[in-house]
């Protein structure tokens, strides 16, 4: 069996050290649709390098990526083929707010649990980091690998959430640029399938698409930005699984429900407006307007304070 569950699970964490600095939060940030207008306060929070904020999913690309999925297939005990591989979703859970610039943080990775799905086998990929002062964040990545299932393994937690009840308190539209994978590449992740047309038609798409990452990203801001009144601070951990294929030039349909349960807000865009009292759970829904709301994001939870 190409993954040997028990042989992963059993490997030595891995451990390295990454820095980043404000030019690398500013090029994410712009990776993900921040900056327009250049000129709104709410915007140069996060591109102007004095009182410069940093987004949680920023922790995805820091030290240009932790391990994530190419890690978790160099682990011991896994030796899959990268064409049955994909990257199912993402988590992050932030232990104080991420600085700006960091000279030095350390990162230990290991397999945190193999699933046996039967037609797949899910590893968990989980990275913690920390610099001089201690704990800044964990993230897993779920790495699905098609056709290594039904070993008999244990099938784990199920993340499928039930939809949301009620219509959204918000709903917001996002455009993806055209050259918004292209730039969003530069933080890290240089997969020819967001860039070279010729290599995204051998893997079975029409053009390049955007990263799920990308879009993990546009979303968290949004949630950030409509109902956090732009304070990062306050998203503590965000979740979500990637549904679906989103291409530069699209436009994402984001509607959020939050507050204390069912809709949230009266459905009209109304809600809470940006005050967002009070802690507990975003629930999101992302999907892809031109495609007649074809999904993107789903299971998407930001914890908030």
């Amino acid at each position: 069996m190409p993954i040997d569950a028990v042989k992963a699970l059993a490997a030595l964490p891995r451990t390295g050290e990454i820095s980043w600095s404000h030019k690398d939060v500013q090029l994410y940030h712009l990776g993900i649709g921040a900056g327009l207008p250049a000129t709104d306060p709410g915007e140069l929070r996060y591109t102007l390098e004095s009182g410069l904020r940093v987004l949680p999913s920023f922790a995805t690309v820091a030290g240009a990526g932790s391990p994530g999925v190419i890690g978790g297939l160099s682990m011991p005990g896994v030796d899959v083929d990268l064409a049955r591989v994909l990257h199912g979703g993402q988590s992050v859970t932030l232990y104080r707010p991420l600085p700006a610039e960091c000279a030095a943080a350390v990162t230990t990775s290991r397999i945190a649990a193999v699933h046996d799905k039967g037609e797949a086998a899910v590893l968990v990929m989980r990275t913690d980091v920390a610099d001089a002062d201690g704990p800044l964040w964990t993230d897993d990545a779920w790495i699905h690998v098609r056709g290594e299932g039904g070993w008999g393994g244990d099938r784990g937690p199920s993340v499928r959430r039930e939809a949301p009840a009620g219509p959204p308190g918000r709903t917001v539209e996002r455009p993806v640029r055209e050259d918004q994978a292209l730039l969003y590449r530069l933080s890290g992740d240089w997969n020819l399938l967001h860039a070279d047309p010729g290599f995204a038609r051998l893997a079975g798409f029409e053009r390049p698409i955007l990263h799920g990452l990308c879009t993990y990203g546009m979303t968290l801001k949004a949630v950030v930005d409509t109902l956090l009144g732009g304070d990062v601070t306050r998203a503590r951990g965000y979740t979500a699984r990637f549904t679906g294929v989103v291409y530069p030039g699209e436009t994402l349909r984001i509607r959020m429900w939050h507050g204390g349960g069912g809709g949230g807000g009266n459905g009209d865009g109304e809600g809470d407006g940006n005050s967002g009292g009070g802690g507990g759970e975003v629930r999101v829904i992302v999907s892809v307007v031109e495609r007649g709301d074809a999904p993107a994001l789903a299971g998407t939870v930001v914890t908030r304070s």
